[in-house]
């Protein structure tokens, strides 16, 4: 007897250790990607580039997840997920060495390739964890441990915002004052100086993620592979032997949803500092607000931690989180000042369990097809590129508008950047959609 609770016991601490690595990762590419925020304004700078091009920073992320999500899937199912991240980590480290010659030339689209590189290290690397984690253990609590990820992951963004933020950003503004005083030669010499200070910091990256390449293949990771669901006329269950992809209408609207969250949870993090401009709101106050959403984000993470699936399940989890964000979007429209930032920061609570219930549901019975599935899913994350862009569009068109009505500047641009949220709602009803009836479509018979 005694003997049999140590093998339960062995076996649980065996479980942990790889998700302990994993956390691992999902803090290296959370730490990676939310730099983007600190390198816009500093590439806007030394490049001398308008607001739309220093922009195509993020674009240069986002689009390396379409590129190389399919092509991804292949290389692991090729060589499997442990090698599959150590590629991905190798990858990431080329992409930061490529910041050494694009800072010595000061040549934007160097440093729009390295990016790049760098997204599509990531992919590969998301493309292999993100279903590792989710089959690694029992999928009612995936969510769960994908939580767990999520903790890891935004306390990397947070981290990496504030020392990228430090060491990129440090006296920008009186940079920038030097520069319009300066001469064309003294000018370029301060530009280089600056774009000099990116160097050792990608230099330790890239070393650190080359390390740590060579360290997750010796790493105990145990092969997993995802089980499919017997057939089962009698009780109804899911059909198993399918032959496409394109046989799983579940999964197709799981990457829908995952393409409108990853959407929302962008306007959340990324256009709260704009709104608390739009409003009057001093700049040093507003350059705070991002972490309010990453806080909120932590917290629902780490209650999911303690929730699922003990309490709640993954789909209740998501079906509140939707109905909380189609609330909260609803609150954003219909109060105004910092009680309306508030309730963008709070949007953060909706999101939080929103990318750890999906993944499970959307890959539910995919069987062999899983990581063709996680590539699709993590195409999803162009969402992110794309939605943000309409909200602004949106604010852009409302705001001519009022202006054209005799309505005064400052109020019009309040006034619309606040009307804009009313894009989150229709995302979030079909999350919730998903989450009530979507996941289920194909997988049990009418």
């Amino acid at each position: 007897m005694s003997k049999t609770l140590e093998n339960q016991e062995s076996q649980k601490n065996i479980s942990l250790v790889p998700i302990f690595i994993i956390a691992g990762l999902f803090f290296i590419f959370g730490f990676v990607t939310w730099i983007n925020g600190a390198l816009i304004p500093f590439m806007k700078t030394i490049n001398e580039l308008t607001d739309a091009q220093s922009y195509l920073v993020a674009s240069a992320s986002y689009i390396s997840f379409v590129v190389m999500a399919l092509p991804a899937s292949y290389i692991i199912e090729k060589v499997g997920y442990k090698k599959g991240m150590s590629f991905g980590l190798a990858l990431m480290g080329i992409g930061a060495l490529v910041f050494i010659p694009a800072a010595e030339a000061r040549t934007y689209t160097l440093f729009l390739t390295g990016i790049f590189i760098q997204g599509l290290g990531m992919t590969l690397l998301q493309t292999a964890s993100n279903p590792y984690i989710t089959i690694l253990g029992p999928m009612e609590s995936a969510a769960k441990r994908i939580a767990i990820m999520g903790i890891a992951n935004k306390v990397a963004g947070a981290l990496g915002s504030l020392i990228f933020g430090a060491i990129l950003l440090s006296g920008i503004d009186e940079i920038k004052e030097q520069l319009t005083l300066v001469s064309l030669e003294e000018k370029t010499t301060l530009l280089n100086e600056m774009a000099d200070s990116v160097v050792m910091p990608y230099i330790i990256m890239a070393v650190v993620l080359f390390i740590l390449a060579v360290l997750i293949t010796k790493a105990p990771l145990p092969h997993v592979e995802a089980e499919e669901v017997e057939e089962d006329d009698t009780d109804g269950v899911i059909v198993v032997k399918k032959t496409s992809i394109f046989q799983f209408p579940h999964l197709w609207l799981g990457v829908l949803a995952l393409f409108l969250y990853v959407g929302v949870e962008v306007i959340a993090g990324d256009t709260i500092i704009s709104y608390g401009l739009s409003l009057g709101m001093p700049g040093e106050e507003a350059k705070s607000f991002t972490l309010m959403t990453l806080f909120a984000m932590v917290g629902t993470y780490l209650l999911g931690v303690f929730l699922i699936p003990k309490y709640v399940s993954q789909v209740t989890a998501l079906k509140v989180s939707a109905i909380l964000g189609i609330v909260f979007a609803i609150c954003v429209l219909s109060t105004t000042g910092f009680t309306s930032v508030l309730f963008v920061a709070a949007l953060g609570i909706s999101n939080a369990l929103v990318w750890p219930a999906i993944w499970p549901l959307a890959l539910n019975g995919m069987g062999k097809f899983t990581k063709t599935a996680s590539a699709l899913l993590i195409m999803a994350i162009s969402g992110g590129a794309i939605i943000p862009p309409l909200y602004g569009a949106l604010v852009d068109s409302k705001k001519e508008v009022l202006i054209a009505q005799g309505m005064e500047q400052a109020t019009a641009t309040a006034t619309a950047a606040t009307s804009g949220y009313w894009i989150l709602i229709p995302c979030y009803a079909f999350i919730l959609f998903f989450a009530v009836y979507g996941h289920k479509i194909g997988l049990k018979k009418a």
